[in-house]
C-alpha cells in the first residue's frame, strides 16, 4: 500500500501543504499515520482530497463538505451499506486486507492472461503479493462490486484504448492554454522571483481545476446527448436513468 509524506501528497494531488494542513484541523481529511514525528498518508487521503475538489467544483463551502465527512464518519454502517463510502472514497487502507488470491483489494483475473499483462502496461494495475490489484480505489471500488471481474476488466481496457489519444490531445491543450495563462500573466519567457512561486503554483492548480471541470461537464453533457439518441431505446433508458421495464424488450428503430 502506498503512503506518501505531506509534500508527496501535496504534489500527487495538486493540493497544496497549506490547505491539506486546514483540512485536516477542519475535519474534511482524516488524521495521517504517525510515526514518532512523521505523519504518513496513503491512498484513502488522496481520494479523499479528490472528493474536497469536486464538491468544491460543485459548489459546496468548507463548512458542508467537512458535515459530509463527519456524516461519513458517524454512519459508517450505514455507509457501507448503501456502499457510499467506497464508491466516492475507495476503501481505508486499514481496512483492506493484505492483497493476495481471494481477498477483496484483488481481480478475480488471470494474473498471466492478456488482459493482466495490458493492465499492467497501461500502469492501470501492479502485482502486489502475487495478485493483480487496480491501481485507481475508485476503479478498484467499481470493478470490486462486479461478480464478473473480467467482463468489467475488458471493459476498462476498451474504454482506456477508446480514449487514449482523446486524454493526450486534451492534455496538450491544456499545457497551452496554462502556457498562454502564465504568459499573460507573467510575461514572456518570465522567470517567476522565488516570491511569486506560491501564486504561480495556485495558478496552476485553479488552472487544472478549471480545465477538469469544464472537460467533465462537457463529458456528461455530450454522454446524455449520445445516450437520448442511442439506436437502442432500451439500453438508453436504462443508462439516462432506469426508466424502461427490465422485462421489455429493445424497441427497433
Amino acid at each position: 500500500m502506498a503512503e506518501y509524506r505531506l509534500d508527496e501528497l501535496a504534489r500527487i494531488s495538486g493540493v497544496s501543504t497549506r490547505n491539506i494542513r486546514a483540512y485536516r484541523e477542519r475535519g474534511l481529511l482524516d488524521p495521517p499515520r504517525r510515526v514518532g514525528r512523521s505523519a504518513y498518508y496513503d491512498d484513502y487521503h488522496l481520494s479523499q482530497l479528490r472528493t474536497i475538489n469536486q464538491l468544491h467544483r460543485r459548489g459546496f463551502n468548507t463548512a458542508h463538505i467537512a458535515e459530509f465527512f463527519t456524516s461519513l464518519r458517524q454512519g459508517a454502517d450505514l455507509a457501507d451499506i448503501l456502499g457510499i463510502q467506497r464508491a466516492v472514497l475507495g476503501v481505508r487502507s486499514d481496512e483492506r486486507e493484505a492483497p493476495g488470491a481471494g481477498s477483496p483489494g484483488s481481480l478475480d483475473v488471470d494474473p498471466d492472461g492478456d488482459e493482466a499483462r495490458q493492465l499492467l502496461g497501461y500502469g492501470l494495475a501492479e502485482v502486489v503479493d502475487g495478485a493483480l490489484v487496480l491501481s485507481d480505489p475508485a476503479v478498484r471500488a467499481v470493478v470490486a462490486r462486479s461478480p464478473d471481474h473480467l467482463a468489467y476488466v475488458r471493459a476498462l481496457l476498451q474504454i482506456f484504448e477508446a480514449t487514449r489519444e482523446a486524454i493526450e490531445g486534451l492534455a496538450g491543450g491544456f499545457v497551452r492554454s496554462l502556457d498562454e495563462c502564465v504568459t499573460a500573466r507573467f510575461g514572456e519567457n518570465y522567470t517567476a522571483k522565488p516570491e511569486e512561486m506560491d501564486e504561480l503554483s495556485q495558478i496552476v492548480r485553479d488552472y487544472r481545476d478549471l480545465w477538469t471541470g469544464v472537460v467533465s461537464s462537457h463529458l456528461d453533457q455530450a454522454l446524455q446527448r449520445k445516450m437520448a439518441a442511442a439506436d437502442s431505446d432500451y439500453t438508453a433508458g436504462i443508462l439516462l436513468g432506469g426508466r424502461r421495464d427490465p422485462g421489455a424488450r429493445p424497441t427497433t428503430p
